[in-house]
């Protein structure tokens, strides 16, 4: 590419990388596969080697991709924590040993395993664990102490230990609390992690420190950042002293031959599955710290050490079926069952083929060979049909609910197929466990299991019989004392109490979430005002679109929505309305999208200044955005505002109306 060309596309790269960027490191919900980050950032590399000149100083290839976020209290590094630069080939790894014999005539390398989870740091005085914060952008991360308490392998109290010293360490979630989750996850109807790195940073970094507990996180330490009382000459001397301070670290060889650096990562790749956890290359460390010293960084990454990702692991195999299940919602999952195959360490047997427009796509048949890989090496995934058996027909849905034989329906527009029966038995259960859950109904002690329970006995076959049920009746179940079920009743009773938006959102109305249902009950106050609303209407409401209005129309339209909320009426649930939001301030009815680092307080700050003066704040740009307050290192939603003509201001410009 030419000079001009190159700087066009530059700049579109870099556009990309920051959006991807904030999707990964700041919302732990990734659109793209690690593989096809990398290879966008080492084509913004390749461009910026041949034309030094377009390096900028905020080019995602000069600073480490995250940002330090607003949930949590601000901690600026005492050592800045440093991203590594990434190699995909023996030759990278050769020409990484090239630039440090450069310097260092006979160096020796430590290689250990690049494990894929979150990156902190944990800072010990006199022994005492006193804080734990996350890597942000390198320089400034977030204060996550509470939550990494709850880490039972990551030591509280260390003996005979240094007056300071801060370790840095991964924090992770093993393949196993990882599969459990994600069954639990679609068992409920909820949107699934996609791999345990995302899952293991939305852990860490939730408000709730007893949500983290309950996802049985671990940590490995591999390195001491900073110390006092303690000087280690090499790396290998302080991995060792960590181990003997307790604290969980990895395997580790130390190598002098490139090519034995070479073999190590090889056979780290060759033994990655037996890990139990997910990991995704191997990392190459100079051992002898002064020699890192006159090394030295740039301004991204340091010249002592190289991470070796490993490419994303493909192989055939044979579709012998597909299964088809129903979910909370109703839709039509189909799952390819597949001749068992080793990949990335596990044997898979099973995928899901997503909905029938992508089984249409693939030209998907019973008896195919298809290409199959792990997605963040733990979700297998259908890529491609390689091979269709002679006279084979592609697979379609059956017609009817395999369930509870009602015909199955997909409307315009959308890629799900449905069983709209709200009596379906595959959907009850999933319904029941969504309904008592803590954002909906808040009904303590009746979770899944208990819920089984009262299905298999037909003590229940909808919300409704909750409210029936007597103490007898669960004192009667197997493990469940007259305590055990007074209690329970009670907590039924209590959910009687809960306001309209509760019950809407338990009510599991497609595309509606907590918020929304939130936002819709401020709207209409009652529930009999529901019913009564159109469709143009509901979509008038901030933050509603023409799918969620449908979605909620043709709810409150259905044969056996009234009957079921009389019912409710009938046993005392009181539906509770909200109160009507006071209507005054500078900004009413204007909405504000924020982004970037503000000068001079954080983006909560301003939200609540905001709708202390009638605003409104979103979490994304459209078309009804009024402002978009934008600070410094901006990504994407400023590049989609500037597209859609939006607004942009500064945090002065907003004091400013304000007055």
């Amino acid at each position: 590419m030419d000079f001009e060309t190159s700087k066009k596309r530059a700049i579109q790269l870099a556009q990309e990388i920051n959006y991807h960027n904030d999707r990964y490191y700041n919302q732990d919900d990734p659109e793209i596969s690690d593989f096809e980050y990398d290879m966008l950032l080492r084509e913004l590399e390749d461009i910026e080697a041949k034309y030094p000149e377009l390096i900028t100083p905020d080019s995602p290839t000069q600073r480490v991709g995250g940002n330090r976020g607003e949930k949590f209290s601000p901690v600026v590094h005492n050592v800045p924590m440093e991203s590594l630069h990434d190699s995909f080939s023996p030759d990278e790894i050769r020409d990484f040993d090239r630039r440090v014999r450069e310097m260092i005539p006979n160096p020796e390398y430590v290689v250990e395993p690049k494990f894929d989870g979150l990156s902190v740091s944990c800072e010990y005085r006199n022994g005492v664990f006193v804080r734990g914060s996350t890597r942000g952008d390198g320089t400034t991360g977030e204060d996550v102490t509470e939550n990494l308490m709850t880490i039972k392998s990551l030591p509280k109290r260390i003996k005979n230990a240094p007056a300071f010293l801060e370790v840095r360490g991964e924090v992770y979630m093993s393949v196993a609390t990882f599969e459990r989750i994600v069954a639990e996850q679609e068992n409920n109807g909820e949107k699934p992690f996609k791999n345990p790195r995302n899952a293991a940073a939305g852990s860490l970094r939730q408000k709730d420190a007893k949500i983290t507990a309950k996802r049985d996180l671990d940590i490995f330490v591999f390195n001491i950042q900073a110390s006092e009382g303690y000087e280690p000459v090499t790396h290998v001397q302080s991995l060792d002293y960590l181990t003997e301070l307790g604290f969980p670290t990895a395997f580790y060889h130390s190598f002098d031959d490139i090519d034995d650096v070479l073999a190590e990562i090889e056979r780290i790749d060759e033994h990655r599955g037996d890990l139990p956890c997910d990991i995704d290359g191997a990392v190459v460390k100079l051992n002898n710290l002064s020699d890192r010293v006159l090394l030295g960084s740039t301004a991204k990454f340091p010249r002592w050490a190289e991470a070796y990702k490993y490419p994303p692991e493909e192989k055939e195999t044979e579709l012998l079926d597909i299964e088809v299940n129903v979910g909370r919602t109703g839709a039509i999952t189909p799952v390819g069952i597949f001749k068992p195959v080793l990949l990335a360490g596990t044997t898979v047997s099973r995928a899901t083929l997503h909905n029938e427009d992508f089984i249409r796509e693939l030209g998907v048949s019973i008896g195919d060979t298809v290409l199959i890989r792990k997605a963040g090496e733990i979700i297998p995934e259908v890529l491609s049909v390689v091979h269709h058996i002679k006279g084979s027909e592609i697979y379609t849905l059956p017609e009817y609910c395999p369930s509870c034989g009602s015909k199955l329906v997909k409307e315009e527009g959308e890629a799900a197929t449905r069983c709209t029966n709200t009596e379906c038995p595959a959907q009850l259960l999933r319904h029941l466990i969504h309904f008592v859950s803590r954002d909906a109904m808040d009904i303590d002690g009746l979770g899944p299991a208990v819920l089984e329970q009262l299905l298999d006995v037909g003590l229940i076959k909808s919300f409704t019989d909750l409210y029936q049920l007597k103490s007898e009746d669960l004192s009667a179940l197997e493990r469940k004392g007259e305590k055990s079920a007074n209690n329970l009743i009670n907590a039924i009773e209590k959910s009687k109490k809960a306001e309209i938006n509760r019950l809407v959102y338990a009510l599991g109305i497609r595309h509606i979430g907590e918020k929304a249902a939130k936002l819709l009950c401020e709207h209409f106050l009652s529930i009999d005002r529901l019913f009564d609303a159109s469709v143009e209407e509901i979509s008038a409401i901030d933050g509603y679109g023409e799918i969620m209005a449908q979605s909620v129309y043709d709810y409150f339209h259905l044969e056996g929505t009234k009957h079921l909320i009389d019912k409710l009426k009938g046993l005392g649930v009181e539906m509770k309305p909200l109160q009507e939001k006071q209507k005054e301030g500078i900004f009413l009815g204007k909405t504000f999208v924020l982004t970037g680092t503000l000068p001079s307080m954080s983006r909560k700050e301003a939200s609540l200044l905001i709708e202390k003066n009638g605003g409104k704040t979103s979490s994304s740009v459209s078309k009804k955005t009024d402002y978009v307050l934008a600070g410094e290192d901006a990504g994407s939603k400023l590049t989609k505002a500037q597209s859609l003509g939006v607004t942009i201001i500064s945090e002065d410009e907003l004091l400013d109306m304000i007055g």
